[in-house]
This record gives C-alpha cells, sequence and structure tokens, in this order.
C-alpha cells in the first residue's frame, strides 16, 4: 500500500529520532537542564575533575531548577513524572557523573528514604528544605567489608534510654562530607537493620573527605565515622525493620544511573563524531576510513539501544509495572555499553583523547566507578539470572 509519510531525515545526534518519542513537557525539561549544563557545566568541568572538587555553587543553582527530589510528591515536591527525572538524569551525566550523582543521592537516596520510610515528622522538617537546596543528605549503607553484602553490615544501633548508640563506619559516601543529615542503616541488638537520621553537629560523627580518586573526581565522596553517636529516638525510621529499607531507596537511584549513563556516552559519541570529520590522516579525515567508521557505528548503536531501554523502563516506572530485575538488566546493559562507548571514542582521538581538553577521558573513568556503585555489575547480572531461572546464585 502506497504512503504519503514523509521519511525521517537522519541526525546523527538522534539517529532514531527519539525525541519524537517525548512529549512537550519532556523535552522542555530535558532542554532547560541542557541548557544548564551547556553553560554551566561542560566549560568548567574538565578544571574541576583536575582540582578534584565539587563547587558548591552548583546546589542553589539545581535547586533553582527544582531538581531535588523532583519526582516525589507532597510537601512542596514537584511530583515529575519518572521519565522527565530520568531525562534530567541523563542531562547531567552528559555534563559529568559527578553532577547527576550529587542530584540523584539528594533526592533518590536521602529524600526518597526519608519521604518512603520517614516519619510524618521527619519528613515536614527535611523534605522541603532538602529540596530548596538549604540542606544536603547522603545515605550511608556501603562499609569497607559490606559492600555487595549489605546484609553482613556491622555498623550497630544500641539501645540507650529514649536514645540510640551508632557505632560503625560507612565508605564511598557521595555528599558525605557536606551534608546536613546523613541517612545511616545500622543492626540492632535483634539483629533488625534500621534507619537513623544523624545530624551533622551530632558529638561524635565525621565525615571526613577520601583523597586520591581517579574517577568522580568531581564529586564529594567521603568515608562516615560514628563513635558513641547518640541519636534520638524521633531520628530513627519508626516503619522499616529490615534490608528492605534501604534497598528500595537503592533502585530509585539505579534507575537514574540507567538514564544517566546514555548522557554519557552520548557526549563521547558526539565528541569523536567531530574530532573525526576534522582530524586529516594520509589527506583526509579520519572519519572517512571503514575503521573509524565501524567504530562510530557501533557507538551510535550503543548510544541509541541505551536511551530506548532507558526510556521504556521509564515508561514502565510510570506505569506502576518496573520490577527491580527490570532495572538491573537497565543498569547492567547501559553501563558497560556507555564504557565501550567511552573507551571507543578516547581510541578515535589518540593522544587528545587522555587530555581533559576533550570529555572522554574523564566520562570513562567515571564510568569505571559507575559500573560498580550502586550494585556491581556481576551483582545485577545475578539478580537478572535469577529472574530468568529462578536460581538464587548469590548464596550456597
Amino acid at each position: 500500500m502506497a504512503t504519503t509519510a514523509k521519511k525521517t531525515e537522519i541526525d546523527p545526534r538522534d539517529f532514531l529520532a527519539l525525541d519524537a518519542l517525548l512529549s512537550d513537557e519532556e523535552r522542555a525539561i530535558r532542554d532547560t537542564v541542557r541548557q544548564f549544563v551547556t553553560e554551566q557545566v561542560k566549560p568548567y568541568v574538565g578544571e574541576w575533575f583536575e582540582r578534584g572538587e565539587l563547587p558548591t555553587e552548583l546546589i542553589p543553582e539545581l535547586a533553582r531548577l527544582g531538581l531535588f527530589g523532583m519526582h516525589l510528591e507532597g510537601y512542596g515536591l514537584p511530583e515529575a513524572s519518572s521519565v522527565m527525572y530520568g531525562l534530567v538524569c541523563q542531562e547531567l551525566e552528559a555534563g559529568d557523573a559527578g553532577i547527576r550523582s550529587l542530584v540523584s543521592v539528594q533526592g533518590s537516596l536521602s529524600m526518597y528514604a526519608i519521604w518512603k520510610w520517614g516519619s510524618e515528622e521527619q519528613k515536614q522538617r527535611w523534605l522541603p528544605a532538602m529540596h530548596a537546596g538549604e540542606k544536603i543528605g547522603c545515605f550511608g549503607l556501603t562499609e569497607p567489608d559490606a559492600g555487595s553484602d549489605p546484609g553482613s553490615m556491622r555498623t550497630t544501633a544500641k539501645r540507650d534510654g529514649a536514645d540510640w548508640i551508632l557505632n560503625g563506619s560507612k565508605m564511598w559516601i557521595t555528599n558525605g562530607s557536606i551534608a546536613d543529615v546523613a541517612v545511616v542503616w545500622a543492626r540492632t541488638e535483634g539483629g533488625e537493620i534500621n534507619g537513623f537520621l544523624v545530624e551533622k553537629d551530632m558529638a561524635g560523627f565525621e565525615a571526613p573527605l577520601m583523597h586520591h580518586k581517579l574517577s568522580l573526581r568531581a564529586s564529594v565522596t567521603s568515608e562516615l565515622v560514628l563513635r558513641d553517636v547518640r541519636v534520638p529516638e524521633e531520628n530513627r525510621f519508626p516503619e522499616i525493620a529490615s534490608l528492605r529499607g534501604p534497598l528500595s531507596c537503592l533502585n530509585e537511584a539505579r534507575f537514574g544511573i540507567v538514564f544517566g549513563v546514555v548522557g554519557s556516552a552520548r557526549t563521547c559519541l558526539e565528541t569523536a563524531l567531530d574530532y573525526a570529520k576534522e582530524r586529516i590522516v594520509f589527506g583526509k579525515p579520519i572519519a572517512g576510513y571503514q575503521l573509524t567508521q565501524q567504530k562510530l557505528a557501533e557507538m551510535a548503536l550503543e548510544v541509541n539501544r541505551g536511551a530506548l531501554v532507558a526510556l521504556h523502563l521509564g515508561r514502565m516506572k510510570d506505569e506502576g509495572t518496573l520490577r527491580p530485575e527490570h532495572v538491573s538488566m537497565g543498569k547492567m546493559g547501559n553501563v558497560r555499553g556507555a564504557l565501550d562507548v567511552a573507551r571507543t571514542a578516547r581510541s578515535i582521538l589518540g593522544g587528545n583523547g587522555i587530555t581533559l581538553e576533550y570529555p572522554v577521558i574523564r566520562h570513562m573513568n567515571n564510568l569505571e566507578t559507575v559500573l560498580t556503585y550502586e550494585g556491581t555489575h556481576e551483582v545485577h547480572t545475578l539478580s537478572v539470572g535469577k529472574a530468568l531461572t529462578g536460581e538464587n546464585a548469590f548464596r550456597s
């Protein structure tokens, strides 16, 4: 049957015309954040990365855009869709994964934990201030000896009259040293896992910066140290006493990563494409050589595939049909694909690929961390494997 539909023009930066799958509102928030990243992040983030710092002046700007906890409802929060939140993560990470981590830890870990499991008083006290960027939060689950196995945590909470005494340490905590409140998960004497809101000025609590990172350098990464920290009962989450609490929060953060890494990959692809058109070797641009075109085609495939997976999972989340195993598959595939794109882009840029004059090596290094945090690639593989087979390979 004949058709009069106009054929879609090929846009190298949106090869499958995925822009058409978004609503006007989704495109509007995406474009707003993209402009912010283009103007206020990309020109400077290489220097931030080199210095190993995150400028805190970004926090009120991110709050002004309404990005902290944007997908939550009530308490003055925007109640944006999951897809809109995902697109924001994608644009932020197109600038740098450290900036996306700041927003996702604030909203999908710290704020979400309070929103989901906190008391009404805790929600009223913290959520509006955190959305406004007036208070910063962090999320303390990972420990030196309990990363992928949080059930083995050693941080303890012991009842002492009307209070709790917390002892232990947490590692690799984004936002830790700038946080006003830390959501800390600890094991009680009865073996339950409880969440506590540890405030920065509580005696015995420290959050020293972790140094010597070669990845996520434009991000605050800290240790949390708790030595006989006295936490009042009103700072304990009242409704959760199991690992279901922290794991539900991790799933929120992982969802943002599924989108975010597409932003990293897209920036690497666009950088490599522009470079290949300009770099002259043996009398013509390297874009004209078969090997380079194969690399670019494979990179474009990964970027577009990852974007489609992320968008589909976002639609599922908005419909209420998304399961943690779906998110595991999304993180597992999209992070691996983004890392492959970054490494290939690095090779196209040759020697220039290792300098911070271009964003590729920075994204590549960041993705090495993203491959590991919020559940390692191996853990997500086993999560998908269990869903496929019905067999639990995590424990013997």
